[in-house]
Protein backbone atom coordinates (compact mmCIF):
# COMPACT_ATOMS: atom_id res chain seq x y z
CA UNK A 1 0.00 0.00 0.00
CA UNK A 2 2.63 2.36 0.98
CA UNK A 3 4.16 2.10 -2.69
CA UNK A 4 1.37 2.34 -4.46
CA UNK A 5 0.74 5.39 -2.62
CA UNK A 6 4.21 6.90 -2.96
CA UNK A 7 3.74 6.27 -7.00
CA UNK A 8 0.00 8.36 -6.85
CA UNK A 9 1.87 11.44 -5.67
CA UNK A 10 5.35 11.06 -7.37
CA UNK A 11 6.42 14.49 -8.55
CA UNK A 12 8.34 13.40 -11.43
CA UNK A 13 7.13 15.36 -14.36
CA UNK A 14 5.24 12.94 -17.04
CA UNK A 15 6.34 12.08 -20.40
CA UNK A 16 4.54 14.80 -22.42
CA UNK A 17 4.92 17.92 -20.02
CA UNK A 18 9.13 17.07 -20.29
CA UNK A 19 8.51 17.51 -23.58
CA UNK A 20 6.61 20.46 -23.27
CA UNK A 21 9.46 21.82 -21.34
CA UNK A 22 12.06 20.67 -23.67
CA UNK A 23 10.36 22.53 -26.41
CA UNK A 24 10.09 25.68 -24.26
CA UNK A 25 13.57 25.80 -23.51
CA UNK A 26 13.99 25.86 -27.40
CA UNK A 27 14.78 29.82 -28.81
CA UNK A 28 13.07 29.35 -32.28
CA UNK A 29 9.99 27.64 -30.49
CA UNK A 30 9.72 30.52 -28.05
CA UNK A 31 9.98 32.68 -30.66
CA UNK A 32 7.22 31.12 -32.48
CA UNK A 33 4.92 31.36 -29.68
CA UNK A 34 5.53 34.68 -27.79
CA UNK A 35 5.98 36.79 -31.92
CA UNK A 36 4.30 34.10 -34.56
CA UNK A 37 1.49 32.96 -33.32
CA UNK A 38 0.01 36.76 -31.86
CA UNK A 39 1.03 37.65 -35.43
CA UNK A 40 -1.13 34.92 -36.77
CA UNK A 41 -3.92 35.42 -35.01
CA UNK A 42 -3.54 39.45 -35.83
CA UNK A 43 -3.04 38.44 -39.59
CA UNK A 44 -5.93 36.34 -39.75
CA UNK A 45 -8.93 38.04 -38.07
CA UNK A 46 -7.60 41.52 -39.87
CA UNK A 47 -7.67 39.40 -43.39
CA UNK A 48 -11.08 37.85 -42.33
CA UNK A 49 -12.35 42.11 -41.56
CA UNK A 50 -10.70 43.17 -44.82
CA UNK A 51 -12.69 40.64 -46.68
CA UNK A 52 -15.73 42.45 -46.21
CA UNK A 53 -16.57 44.60 -49.03
CA UNK A 54 -18.00 47.56 -47.26
CA UNK A 55 -15.05 47.79 -44.83
CA UNK A 56 -12.59 47.91 -47.70
CA UNK A 57 -14.36 51.23 -49.33
CA UNK A 58 -14.31 52.39 -45.86
CA UNK A 59 -10.13 52.37 -45.49
CA UNK A 60 -10.59 53.14 -48.62
CA UNK A 61 -12.48 56.31 -48.28
CA UNK A 62 -10.49 57.34 -44.36
CA UNK A 63 -7.16 57.13 -46.67
CA UNK A 64 -8.24 59.52 -49.04
CA UNK A 65 -9.83 61.95 -46.87
CA UNK A 66 -6.65 61.87 -44.85
CA UNK A 67 -4.51 62.40 -48.00
CA UNK A 68 -6.69 65.60 -49.02
CA UNK A 69 -6.36 66.58 -45.68
CA UNK A 70 -2.42 66.63 -45.74
CA UNK A 71 -2.38 67.99 -49.50
CA UNK A 72 -4.93 70.60 -48.36
CA UNK A 73 -2.39 72.37 -45.96
CA UNK A 74 -1.12 75.84 -46.59
CA UNK A 75 2.68 75.12 -46.19
CA UNK A 76 2.69 72.32 -49.17
CA UNK A 77 0.59 74.27 -51.29
CA UNK A 78 2.65 75.79 -54.67
CA UNK A 79 1.15 79.06 -55.50
CA UNK A 80 4.02 80.91 -57.91
CA UNK A 81 6.32 80.40 -60.25
CA UNK A 82 9.42 81.96 -60.68
CA UNK A 83 11.94 81.27 -63.79
CA UNK A 84 15.04 82.86 -63.75
CA UNK A 85 17.71 82.89 -66.98
CA UNK A 86 15.21 82.60 -69.66
CA UNK A 87 14.10 85.59 -71.82
CA UNK A 88 10.22 86.74 -72.03
CA UNK A 89 9.59 84.66 -74.90
CA UNK A 90 11.31 81.33 -73.58
CA UNK A 91 9.48 81.84 -69.95
CA UNK A 92 5.75 82.29 -71.72
CA UNK A 93 6.60 79.24 -73.36
CA UNK A 94 8.10 77.09 -70.52
CA UNK A 95 4.70 78.33 -68.48
CA UNK A 96 2.59 77.48 -71.71
CA UNK A 97 4.36 73.88 -71.43
CA UNK A 98 4.34 72.78 -67.95
CA UNK A 99 0.38 74.81 -68.07
CA UNK A 100 0.13 74.49 -64.07
CA UNK A 101 -3.09 75.04 -62.79
CA UNK A 102 -1.67 77.13 -59.47
CA UNK A 103 -2.17 76.70 -56.54
CA UNK A 104 -1.62 73.06 -56.54
CA UNK A 105 0.17 70.87 -53.32
CA UNK A 106 3.24 69.99 -53.70
CA UNK A 107 2.97 66.56 -53.20
CA UNK A 108 0.27 66.40 -56.33
CA UNK A 109 3.66 67.49 -58.57
CA UNK A 110 5.77 65.04 -60.52
CA UNK A 111 9.17 67.44 -60.26
CA UNK A 112 10.68 64.07 -62.33
CA UNK A 113 8.48 64.69 -65.44
CA UNK A 114 8.22 68.37 -65.03
CA UNK A 115 12.38 68.69 -65.31
CA UNK A 116 12.11 66.45 -67.98
CA UNK A 117 9.54 68.46 -70.11
CA UNK A 118 11.27 71.83 -69.52
CA UNK A 119 14.85 70.23 -71.05
CA UNK A 120 12.67 68.54 -74.01
CA UNK A 121 12.51 72.18 -74.99
CA UNK A 122 14.96 73.28 -77.99
CA UNK A 123 15.96 76.50 -76.27
CA UNK A 124 17.04 74.91 -72.88
CA UNK A 125 20.10 73.85 -72.36
CA UNK A 126 20.04 72.81 -68.72
CA UNK A 127 17.35 73.55 -66.19
CA UNK A 128 17.06 73.03 -62.28
CA UNK A 129 13.44 72.72 -60.65
CA UNK A 130 13.27 73.27 -56.79
CA UNK A 131 9.98 73.99 -54.46
CA UNK A 132 11.01 77.06 -52.10
CA UNK A 133 10.15 78.74 -48.94
CA UNK A 134 7.03 80.41 -49.90
CA UNK A 135 4.99 77.88 -52.20
CA UNK A 136 7.26 79.06 -55.03
CA UNK A 137 8.27 76.85 -58.10
CA UNK A 138 11.47 77.99 -58.94
CA UNK A 139 12.77 77.21 -62.26
CA UNK A 140 16.57 78.26 -63.28
CA UNK A 141 17.45 78.06 -67.18
CA UNK A 142 20.46 77.99 -68.74
CA UNK A 143 19.30 78.61 -72.45
CA UNK A 144 21.13 77.81 -75.84
CA UNK A 145 22.71 80.28 -77.52
CA UNK A 146 22.57 81.20 -81.05
CA UNK A 147 25.77 79.96 -83.19
CA UNK A 148 24.70 79.07 -86.48
CA UNK A 149 21.85 79.49 -88.94
CA UNK A 150 21.05 76.45 -90.74
CA UNK A 151 19.13 76.33 -93.89
CA UNK A 152 17.07 73.25 -94.13
CA UNK A 153 13.95 72.73 -96.80
CA UNK A 154 13.83 76.49 -97.53
CA UNK A 155 13.70 77.65 -93.60
CA UNK A 156 16.17 78.41 -91.59
CA UNK A 157 16.69 77.38 -88.01
CA UNK A 158 18.90 78.19 -85.67
CA UNK A 159 22.05 75.95 -83.94
CA UNK A 160 24.30 76.05 -81.10
CA UNK A 161 27.87 75.22 -81.16
CA UNK A 162 26.87 71.46 -80.36
CA UNK A 163 24.57 71.97 -83.63
CA UNK A 164 21.48 71.37 -81.45
CA UNK A 165 18.22 73.25 -82.17
CA UNK A 166 17.41 76.45 -80.81
CA UNK A 167 14.60 77.34 -82.60
CA UNK A 168 13.04 79.18 -85.98
CA UNK A 169 14.87 81.92 -87.10
CA UNK A 170 13.33 84.90 -88.44
CA UNK A 171 14.76 86.78 -91.36
CA UNK A 172 18.27 86.44 -92.77
CA UNK A 173 18.87 90.48 -92.09
CA UNK A 174 18.30 89.37 -87.66
CA UNK A 175 21.27 87.74 -87.43
CA UNK A 176 24.01 89.47 -89.42
CA UNK A 177 26.91 87.92 -87.32
CA UNK A 178 25.72 84.37 -87.73
CA UNK A 179 26.81 82.31 -91.06
CA UNK A 180 24.74 80.12 -92.63
CA UNK A 181 25.40 76.59 -92.62
CA UNK A 182 23.64 74.34 -95.83
CA UNK A 183 24.05 70.96 -97.64
CA UNK A 184 23.93 67.25 -96.29
CA UNK A 185 25.07 66.66 -93.13
CA UNK A 186 26.08 70.12 -92.78
CA UNK A 187 23.74 70.20 -89.19
CA UNK A 188 26.42 67.43 -87.80
CA UNK A 189 29.54 69.64 -88.99
CA UNK A 190 28.72 72.96 -86.97
CA UNK A 191 31.81 73.10 -84.97
CA UNK A 192 34.25 72.94 -88.09
CA UNK A 193 31.54 75.67 -90.14
CA UNK A 194 32.44 77.89 -87.47
CA UNK A 195 36.31 77.40 -87.41
CA UNK A 196 36.01 78.44 -91.07
CA UNK A 197 33.79 81.47 -90.46
CA UNK A 198 36.45 82.74 -87.67
CA UNK A 199 39.41 82.39 -90.61
CA UNK A 200 37.02 84.11 -93.77
CA UNK A 201 38.84 87.42 -92.39
CA UNK A 202 38.69 90.02 -95.24
CA UNK A 203 36.35 87.69 -97.20
CA UNK A 204 33.47 88.49 -94.60
CA UNK A 205 31.44 90.97 -96.12
CA UNK A 206 31.16 88.87 -99.30
CA UNK A 207 30.71 85.68 -97.33
CA UNK A 208 26.76 83.97 -98.32
CA UNK A 209 27.27 81.43 -95.97
CA UNK A 210 28.89 77.50 -96.15
CA UNK A 211 27.26 74.89 -98.41
CA UNK A 212 28.08 71.13 -97.03
CA UNK A 213 29.47 69.01 -100.33
CA UNK A 214 28.10 65.36 -99.81
CA UNK A 215 28.86 65.32 -96.53
CA UNK A 216 32.23 65.32 -97.11
CA UNK A 217 34.17 68.66 -97.57
CA UNK A 218 32.84 72.41 -97.29
CA UNK A 219 32.43 74.95 -100.35
CA UNK A 220 32.47 78.55 -99.27
CA UNK A 221 30.00 80.51 -101.05
CA UNK A 222 30.87 83.96 -101.90
CA UNK A 223 28.81 86.91 -103.48
CA UNK A 224 28.57 87.45 -107.54
CA UNK A 225 28.55 83.72 -107.63
CA UNK A 226 31.68 82.87 -106.41
CA UNK A 227 32.72 79.61 -104.64
CA UNK A 228 35.95 78.44 -102.94
CA UNK A 229 36.06 74.21 -103.18
CA UNK A 230 37.58 73.26 -100.19
CA UNK A 231 39.28 69.62 -99.47
CA UNK A 232 38.32 67.09 -97.14
CA UNK A 233 40.92 68.01 -95.18
CA UNK A 234 42.92 70.77 -93.73
CA UNK A 235 39.90 72.93 -95.01
CA UNK A 236 41.17 75.60 -92.89
CA UNK A 237 45.07 76.13 -94.53
CA UNK A 238 43.42 75.57 -97.99
CA UNK A 239 41.04 79.06 -97.26
CA UNK A 240 43.81 80.22 -95.83
CA UNK A 241 45.90 79.97 -98.46
CA UNK A 242 42.94 80.85 -100.65
CA UNK A 243 42.41 84.22 -99.08
CA UNK A 244 46.29 84.78 -99.22
CA UNK A 245 46.15 84.30 -103.12
CA UNK A 246 42.96 87.01 -103.44
CA UNK A 247 45.10 89.05 -101.39
CA UNK A 248 47.66 89.56 -103.47
CA UNK A 249 46.79 88.45 -106.58
CA UNK A 250 42.88 90.08 -106.63
CA UNK A 251 41.73 86.51 -108.29
CA UNK A 252 37.84 86.95 -106.77
CA UNK A 253 38.05 90.57 -108.29
CA UNK A 254 38.36 89.16 -111.73
CA UNK A 255 35.98 86.72 -113.94
CA UNK A 256 36.52 83.53 -111.70
CA UNK A 257 33.80 81.71 -110.70
CA UNK A 258 35.66 79.34 -108.27
CA UNK A 259 39.13 78.37 -106.78
CA UNK A 260 39.37 75.13 -106.45
CA UNK A 261 41.51 73.98 -103.84
CA UNK A 262 40.54 70.22 -103.49
CA UNK A 263 44.06 69.20 -104.80
CA UNK A 264 46.15 70.98 -102.27
CA UNK A 265 49.28 71.41 -104.58
CA UNK A 266 47.63 72.47 -107.76
CA UNK A 267 44.68 75.03 -107.23
CA UNK A 268 42.77 75.86 -110.24
CA UNK A 269 40.86 79.25 -111.18
CA UNK A 270 37.21 78.27 -112.74
CA UNK A 271 36.66 81.48 -115.43
CA UNK A 272 33.30 82.60 -116.32
CA UNK A 273 32.15 81.32 -119.86
CA UNK A 274 32.95 85.00 -121.36
CA UNK A 275 36.34 85.04 -119.63
CA UNK A 276 36.94 81.55 -121.00
CA UNK A 277 36.36 82.24 -124.17
CA UNK A 278 38.46 85.16 -124.10
CA UNK A 279 41.33 83.40 -123.26
CA UNK A 280 41.19 80.66 -125.32
CA UNK A 281 40.86 83.18 -128.06
CA UNK A 282 44.12 84.90 -126.81
CA UNK A 283 45.85 81.15 -126.74
CA UNK A 284 44.55 80.74 -130.38
CA UNK A 285 46.37 83.90 -130.92
CA UNK A 286 49.73 82.88 -129.66
CA UNK A 287 49.60 79.61 -131.12
CA UNK A 288 48.82 80.97 -135.02
CA UNK A 289 51.60 83.11 -134.23
CA UNK A 290 54.14 80.87 -132.96
CA UNK A 291 52.93 78.84 -136.36
CA UNK A 292 54.38 81.34 -138.28
CA UNK A 293 57.44 82.33 -136.77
Amino acid sequence: MRSLRRDRFDPAPTVWRYRLERLMLTPLFRVTLRVGLPFALVFSAASLWVSVPENRAAVSLMVADLRAQIESRPELQVKLMAIDGATDAVAEEIRATLSLDLPVSSLEMDMARLHAMVEAMDPVQKAELRIRQGGVLQVDIVERVPAILWRSEDKLELLDVGGARVGPAGPRHLYPDLPVIAGEGAKAHVAEALDLYATIGPLKPRLRGFERMGDRRWDVVLDRGQRILLPDSGAQRALERAIAMDQAERVLAQEVVAIDLRLGRRPTLRLTPPAALTLWQVKQEQAEKGAQE
